[in-house]
């Protein structure tokens, strides 16, 4: 058993991650849940591509109303107010529930969940663009009242976060409301107006544009994002005399489920999958739409979601001629594994000139999976014929046309390694890491030692006789517990191995240094990866996990009587120093920093806040670069849209250092002799570590901050979502860089955690080898 360190991370990825968790809420009772149900149609036409929790206040909804509100949303939030904390408020006839419900409002500050609510009255139509409200990040936001001037708000809509969000806050608002001490304008907004006494984020008066501005029958300003239809008269009660146009607007969004479906499924641009999953499900199965079936089954796709994308397009005809929609039928049915039924779905969608280089290149892909490098390379050939521009087909053909290094070695001496072996132009860190795993095994990393297994590639039959003719298997490092990397369904994690394959190894297996790779709000196909973990954790002679964190949500998926297997193995990568031999540390360091950052599932990393770090990020390179030049290094050709965008909206310009064509030694060579690293990816923080090079990570990922708690050293990360990322981006960097010998002892003494963990591991596999 390792002894590498006590510290034991916190899993929790928002806790991690400190990703912001927003939240819409509205208090609904029976008599305004027709406005609301408008409410829900016009946020979901309005915003497709937004989807968040919708807090639901209420004091007794019928079971009935509950139903037709989580029709309409997914993601519905039941909180029931607490009615007699609000008996005690002075103001008005305490008797009428009319009058005592204006104060229900008030509840959403007793959410504890959120970082950031956005509130919405039930007598609201959204006609526009949130994002604006969704990027708020300070203060409690609000449109100053109509008739008021500028020191009052106007509380029907708000915009809170956690500060206000507190108990504090709230002992505040129950003073108020219990002394009386408020004007009785509005109960719930007399007492925010009486505590905040005009300290309120002053929005513009397109979102919360009240009707009483349209007095006369006048249009809605172009521009308006919400109207808000204030006074006694309500749209769904009749409305009022003076106010068509404006009325006109609210019933473009009363519509029965199938218009409301067959609408949201019309507009452009991005749609939320959850929305649209939520609506497009029914619809389909209601009007066997093809193309909303496949508009439906790409989210399902892209959210990994493989086997419910199979599930709606076998529900449907899909004509022969429907070229796209077989295209993404294959495209699931393969990454389910079902390589015959996803090959004739492709086939299928070759014939037409817009889908067929990507179809080929898929064939090419299912081709080079069964290692059939020749068909490979033919469907690729075919997709550039098409299409001679096409990304996709000019890798798998490369990677098809590739000639296998010819084996030096006699089998009884190799080990055979499953790893993710990148192509030239990939991922750096993926590049360099199944070498540096070998180095932990011995500084022979060529074929006379090693058997290498690709593992995207189907683990079929004659691959298990190969590895058992090997002296064992190691299989890592990285992040290979991910379920959406080349997805399969036989595993559900990047190893493509069948079960029956992986019982029949006959060697002792070896897991190395592999991480629980999924994001903030990531998620496996749960049954079938954990079948397959468990049953790789009972085969394996050892098993070990790169971070703390991994170990932790590993262990939560299986029994406990497995538990002691999964020990700690930190990634190769963080000890290279160690490892390669000859090393020496750099007698001159450039006056560098280097910046990476990454933007695979951009969504997931940055949610709404990506302008917010891009603005800060241009802050902290100002003024770290006042102090030593700051270079972009790109592990993919993808991070190099920092530099872009740095550019395009700051105007800060950055040389770019393509490491995604780099080979390992000039990987190595390029960390180890800037000064500070300053990296979102988690090799762009394990591998400068490794060389001797100080970092602050930039996270976005769990992954970081299990490393940097595992090495005790939380402090050299940051969250990209962090309110003040460029203040203390720049305090941690400029300290490093002005203590820099001192950083980088201790980098080198925070290591040795590391080497000793590993040197004890190296003992238990050498015994389990037998030499």
């Amino acid at each position: 058993m390792t002894t590498a360190t006590p510290v034991t991370p916190e899993t929790s990825a928002h806790a991690l991650t400190k990703k912001r968790r927003i939240a819409f809420a509205s208090f609904v009772d029976e008599n305004y849940l027709p406005g609301f149900l408008v409410l829900l149609r016009s946020l979901a036409l309005s915003n497709p591509g937004v989807c968040e929790d919708f807090v639901v206040l209420h004091d007794d909804l019928k079971p009935s109303s509950v139903a037709r509100i989580r029709a309409l949303h997914p993601r519905i939030v039941l909180h029931r107010v607490d009615a007699g904390h609000y008996d005690s408020y002075v103001k008005g006839d305490q008797d009428n529930y009319l009058v005592r419900k204006a104060y229900f409002i008030l509840d959403v500050f007793r959410l504890r969940d959120y970082d950031t609510v956005i509130t919405l009255d039930t007598d609201m139509v959204v006609l526009g663009d949130l994002g604006e409200l969704l990027a708020l990040r300070e203060g409690l936001a609000a449109v100053p009242q109509f008739f008021y001037g500028q020191h009052k708000l106007n509380s029907g809509l708000l915009v809170i976060q956690r500060e206000y969000l507190s108990d504090a806050f709230c002992a505040r608002l129950d003073e108020v409301g219990r002394s009386g001490g408020y004007e009785l304008d509005k109960h719930d907004q007399g007492i925010l107006n009486a505590v905040l006494d005009g300290d309120f984020v002053r929005l513009d008066t397109r979102y919360n544009f009240v009707k009483r501005r349209l007095s006369g029958d006048l249009p809605v300003p172009d521009g308006t994002a919400i109207l808000h239809f204030t006074g006694r008269h309500k749209p769904w009660q009749g409305g009022e005399a003076g106010y068509q146009q404006a009325e006109e607007r609210w019933r473009e969004f009363e519509l029965s489920d199938a218009e409301f479906h067959a609408a949201y499924l019309a507009r452009g641009g991005t749609l939320h999958h959850d929305l649209l999953v939520h609506y497009g499900t029914p619809h389909v199965r209601r009007t066997g739409d093809v193309e909303a079936a496949r508009k439906v089954a790409a989210a399902h796709i892209a959210a990994g979601e493989y086997q419910d994308a199979v599930d709606l397009l076998a529900g449907v005809r899909i004509p022969l001629d429907e070229a796209w929609p077989h295209e993404v039928f294959g495209h699931a049915l393969m990454s389910v594994s079902r390589y015959p039924e996803a090959k004739t779905r492709l086939l299928l969608a070759t014939a037409a000139p817009n889908r067929a280089a990507t179809a080929y290149a898929r064939l090419a892909q299912m081709a080079w999976v069964q290692g059939d490098n020749a068909e490979a390379l033919r469907y690729a050939t075919a997709g550039l014929t098409v299409d001679p521009t096409h990304r996709s087909s000019r890798l798998w053909a490369q990677r098809a046309a590739a000639v296998p290094a010819q084996e030096q070695g006699a089998a009884e001496d190799q080990l055979a390694h499953v790893a993710f072996y990148m192509d030239r132009q990939g991922n750096a860190g993926d590049k360099l890491l199944p070498e540096t795993v070998r180095l932990a095994f011995g500084p022979d990393t060529t074929s006379r030692r090693w058997h290498s297994v690709h593992a995207h590639r189907l683990f079929d039959r004659a691959a298990l006789e190969r590895v058992n003719a090997r002296r064992g298997l190691v299989i890592g490092g990285g992040g290979l517990f991910i379920p959406d990397t080349m997805p399969n369904g036989n595993s559900a994690w990047q190893w493509n191995v069948p079960d029956e394959h992986l019982r029949g190894i006959d060697v002792p297996v070896m897991v190395f240094a592999v991480g629980f790779n999924a994001f903030d709000g990531q998620s496996y196909r749960a049954r079938r990866f954990n079948e397959s973990l468990r049953l790789l954790v009972e085969k394996s002679a050892f098993f070990g996990l790169r971070n703390h964190g991994s170990i932790d949500r590993v262990r939560s998926l299986l029994p406990s009587e497995l538990h002691d297997r999964v020990v700690f193995q930190p990634c190769p990568t963080t000890v290279m120093r160690r490892l390669v031999a000859g090393w020496s540390d750099p007698a001159y360091r450039e006056d560098t920093v280097l910046l990476n950052a990454a933007y695979d599932r951009a969504g997931l990393r940055f949610g709404h806040d990506y302008g917010h770090f891009l603005a800060e990020m241009a802050k902290a390179v100002r003024a770290i670069g006042a102090h030593t030049e700051v270079r972009c290094v790109a592990h993919s050709l993808d991070d190099e849209r920092i530099a872009f965008d740095l550019r395009r909206e700051h105007g800060i310009s950055l040389p770019v250092i393509p490491m995604y064509d780099f080979d390992n030694d000039a990987i190595r060579e390029t960390y180890a002799k800037t000064k500070l690293v300053i990296g979102m990816r988690g090799h762009a923080g394990m591998i400068p570590f490794g060389v001797g090079t100080p970092i602050v990570s930039l996270i976005s990922h769990p992954k970081m901050a299990y490393f940097l708690k595992d090495v005790e050293r939380p402090e050299w990360g940051v969250s990209v979502h962090e309110r003040n990322l460029s203040e203390v981006l720049t305090e941690r960097a400029l300290d490093i860089l002005d203590h820099h010998d001192r950083t980088v002892a201790d980098v080198h003494d925070r290591q040795e955690l590391l080497w000793k963990a590993t040197q004890e591991n190296a003992a238990r596999i050498r015994t389990i080898l037998g030499r």
